[in-house]
């Protein structure tokens, strides 16, 4: 039977885990980089019977990162993906009904509290790579906190991150009990520019060259900021190594990692590097978190990242290169040292990372209409349900609540009657 290529902490605390799921409704898992949480966490519930009771459900941010990670679950308990192990995504569900751990996307999960709002065919629901704070992972946190009163005696809910404020949301959920476990992470030497460089791609580029000439064996993670990027990275990239004298260093394969490849150019990334050949997998931050791809030793980490962003006024959506936050830039350095000691190679100054990243990223429901949010709660089978009230991890301002339920009355989507709304 496949297994982990060597322990994972989270293993050596598999009881600790599972005393305090048994004595708790909710348990906050802060797991570093590299302790195995994403992968190993469903299964320690698995082997302890919960999956008896429902499914495990376990919720990612992203679609790669739920098809990778029920890839290696099912790997490593030597079943078929889609048997006993399953995932599920937008237009694509590899689930049966002997589907007893199942991964998929938070949006995929509240999809499914539309039909069924108590989640019953669940025995445990495990929020993974919480800290993301995506506009979908904190709807389902106010739902599991609204669900548990309901299902307190036959539901549990993990909240799983390696970055998350663990008391804030420990006190969200009344207190609920906070473990931490440790990484595996190996020392990663981190160089910073001396300044910013005019062109990321081309800093990113030359970076990667002198790597591949002067640096032993060791696969490198570029992280770019979106697909465009990443095209122009791959061939620029290409090009350039075709370029080199030939026998000057070993072989190279480059290799593209986002959100819009077909599965089986996804696949490509996590399979070994052939013998004396390095591997360059160019990135969205989609390879930040839950994704773990064995063999990389050098990180170029261009600081930016591409995200989603509403402008009020005009009532339309942006897509902007902004700066990373700090927790980000720690993310992917931590990608450099899970297998051996890792270089990081920052293309922006230190007094950047320290006095112009913010801390962390903002949570998505700060920076968002809330035009579908809102819509969604209200179309919810819950009784007595005000989107006014709702419990929110770090609440939206209540004129933005307000103005969305408003425009949707306008509209007819929307009832209202003595100050309240309900839908049509």
């Amino acid at each position: 039977m496949p297994s982990p290529p060597q322990p994972l902490p989270i293993s050596e605390h598999a009881d600790e885990i599972v005393a305090a799921v048994e004595a708790n409704t909710v348990v906050v898992v802060i797991g570093e980089t590299g302790s195995g949480k994403s992968t190993q966490l469903s299964q320690i519930l698995h082997r302890c019977g919960y999956s008896r009771r429902g499914a495990i459900a376990v919720t990612q941010p992203r679609r790669v990162a739920a098809v990778s990670v029920a890839r290696r679950v099912a790997q490593e308990l030597g079943v078929p993906l889609g048997d006993e192990v399953g995932y599920a995504i937008r237009f694509e569900d590899r689930t049966s009904e002997r589907t007893c751990i199942k991964y998929l996307t938070d949006g995929v999960l509240l999809r499914e509290s539309l039909s069924d709002p108590e989640l019953k065919q669940y025995s445990v629901i495990i929020l993974d790579e919480a800290h993301e704070r995506s506009l979908n992972t904190d709807i389902l946190l106010g739902l599991m906190k609204r669900l548990i009163k309901d299902r307190a005696s036959d539901l549990k809910v993990l909240i799983t991150s390696a970055t998350l404020d663990g008391l804030k949301v420990s006190n969200f959920f009344s207190g609920c009990p906070v473990l931490n476990i440790p990484g595996t992470l190996f020392p990663v030497e981190k160089f910073y520019s001396t300044e910013r460089p005019t062109n990321y791609i081309e800093s990113s580029l030359k970076t990667a060259i002198d790597i591949h000439v002067k640096e032993p064996s060791g696969d490198v993670l570029i992280f770019m900021t979106g697909m465009d990027d990443i095209d122009k990275m791959v061939s620029k990239l290409k090009e350039k190594i075709q370029n080199l004298e030939e026998g000057s260093c070993m072989d190279a394969l480059v290799l593209p990692l986002h959100g819009s490849l077909p599965p089986e150019q996804q696949v490509r990334v996590f399979a070994p590097a052939p013998p004396n050949c390095r591997r360059f997998i160019v990135a969205t931050n989609v390879a930040e978190t839950s994704l773990t791809v064995d063999g990389v030793v050098f990180v170029i980490d261009c600081g930016y990242v591409k995200q989603r962003q509403y402008n009020p006024s005009s009532g339309m959506y942006s897509l902007d290169v902004v700066q990373i936050s700090r927790v980000q830039a720690d993310q992917r350095a931590g990608r450099a040292g899970r297998t051996r000691p890792g270089k990081c190679y920052r293309l922006y100054p230190i007094s950047t990372y320290q006095k112009e990243f913010l801390e962390a990223t903002v949570p998505e429901i700060q920076r968002s209409s809330l035009a579908g949010s809102v819509l969604y709660l209200k179309s919810l089978d819950l009784p007595d349900i005000n989107i006014l009230k709702f419990d929110f991890l770090d609440p939206p301002s209540r004129p933005a609540l307000n103005g969305k339920l408003e425009s949707w009355w306008q509209v007819r989507l929307v009832s209202r009657d003595h100050g309240s709304y309900g839908i049509t």
